[in-house]
């Protein structure tokens, strides 16, 4: 807005004043002057007011102008900063977003708790970790509601550098292995606690394996080395037993023999079964008549049996019967068993080996049952387990070399038992062609 004065010329002219004055008003311009006076003192000031108010509107015109040039700039910036800070907000949106994808497809849990405990973040793999662990995750909003095996991990894991590993029971039985690390995160809240969380549960059987895998090549190299330190004299003892047993003896002094060659055959029967447990060679199969499999074994366990005042009978229904097999092998799997039942009856009982062939014509069993004190209940689907045995000194290997030596063979083991009521072990073994691999 531009303040002028009025003009100049829209004031009459008086005819007194014809000529310019000396103060610089235009002739005519005081109308109230009478002609020929002079001018009063305050026209000076009124023309001097004039000036100055002309000036100073002229300032506030200029003022003005320069105050909305900065309004406008400053508006200018503002839109820009507006626009910068939607930008701005819409790319935080995005890579909020994007962060938000990354973490609900992390294969590991991400677990965010406050200061006091509160959950306020779990990513997808967190939820289904702690739903394995028997939580309710829809419901979980603090530590305090995750199962005591959890809160024990994540807190200690507080304490430590690198991840801490747990064995954290399942929902449906077991336990599965966890690994947390933890870290403090500074806000504007406070502090915070990131857990991350990994199912290492593979990894973990991976390593048991591996150390279980360690442990056996150990065991097959010492057992290798003490089978041929103890077989050569072994060997050689029951030679000179047999050929003292085959003189002309007297009665106690035969007695003895019997006792030592019992001795002899129940030490070789586990020096076999620790060295073919570990480091078993490929069978060296041939023709063998099972009727003659049988009585050998009968023979060969007699005085075994007597020793221990046990009756050892024979049901033979598979003479002439033969198949394609590891004899030595074989042998082993029948004294293995006499064994055990000799060792379940210490004060004497029966036992009785036998076989017969299926009706499909294609399979053949061989049985040794036994009227010892049974196997309880809960141990039958053990038994054929290596290592397992419920006598102190055993090592629990001759059964799981039985099954060994079967299956090997093509065919299956198995124990029937009651307890107090005796037991039973049946081998069925294909008459058939053989598999076509013999390594395990």
């Amino acid at each position: 807005m531009q303040i002028l004065p009025a003009p100049m010329n829209t004031l009459p002219r008086s005819p007194s004043c014809s000529q310019q004055p000396a103060c610089g008003v235009p002739a005519g311009f005081l109308t109230n002057i009478p002609i020929g006076a002079p001018c009063p003192e305050d026209e000076q000031s009124l023309r001097h007011a004039f000036r100055t108010f002309a000036a100073a509107a002229a300032s506030l015109e200029h003022s003005y102008a320069e105050l909305q040039r900065v309004v406008d700039r400053l508006q200018g910036e503002l839109a820009f900063s507006h626009s910068e800070l939607a930008r701005n907000a819409e790319e935080n949106r995005g890579m909020r977003a994007h962060l938000d994808r990354i973490l609900q497809g992390l294969p590991c849990g991400v677990l965010v708790v406050s200061g006091d405990g509160s959950i306020t973040r779990a990513n997808p793999e967190a939820l289904h970790l702690f739903e394995n662990s028997g939580a309710r995750s829809e419901h979980t909003t603090s530590l305090a509601q995750l199962p005591a095996p959890v809160r024990q991990l994540l807190a200690g894991s507080r304490d430590r550098l690198g991840e801490t590993e747990a064995s954290i029971p399942h929902r449906n039985g077991g336990a599965r292995w966890w690994a947390v690390r933890h870290a403090f995160v500074e806000g504007s809240t406070g502090s915070s606690s990131i857990f991350i969380l990994r199912d290492v549960s593979e990894r973990k059987q991976l390593e048991q394996a591996q150390e279980h895998l360690r442990k056996d090549q150990a065991l097959a190299e010492m057992s290798a080395l003490l089978a041929h330190e103890i077989r050569n004299p072994l060997g050689s003892l029951e030679l000179f037993a047999g050929l003292l047993a085959e003189s002309n003896l007297a009665a106690e002094p035969r007695q003895w023999i019997e006792h030592v060659q019992a001795g002899l055959r129940t030490l070789a029967a586990t020096v076999n079964n620790v060295l073919q447990f570990h480091s078993m060679p490929c069978l060296e199969r041939a023709r063998v008549d099972l009727g003659e499999l049988l009585a050998w074994a009968r023979d060969f366990l007699r005085p075994l049996a007597q020793q221990s005042h046990i009756a050892l009978g024979l049901q033979n229904r598979v003479s002439g019967i033969s198949l394609l097999a590891d004899r030595h092998r074989l042998e082993q799997v029948l004294l293995n068993l006499v064994l055990n039942s000799v060792r379940a009856m210490p004060g004497g009982g029966w036992i009785e080996l036998g076989g017969h062939a299926l009706p499909d014509g294609v399979t053949v069993e061989l049985v040794v049952a036994d009227n010892g004190p049974g196997i309880p209940a809960e141990d039958l689907p053990l038994i054929f387990e290596p290592g397992f045995s419920r006598r102190a000194d055993s090592p629990g290997l001759g059964l799981a070399v039985c099954r060994k030596i079967v299956e090997l063979h093509g065919g299956t083991i198995r124990a029937d038992s009651r307890s107090g009521q005796g037991a039973t072990f049946t081998l069925s073994l294909p008459l058939g062609a053989p598999p076509e691999r013999d390594e395990v």
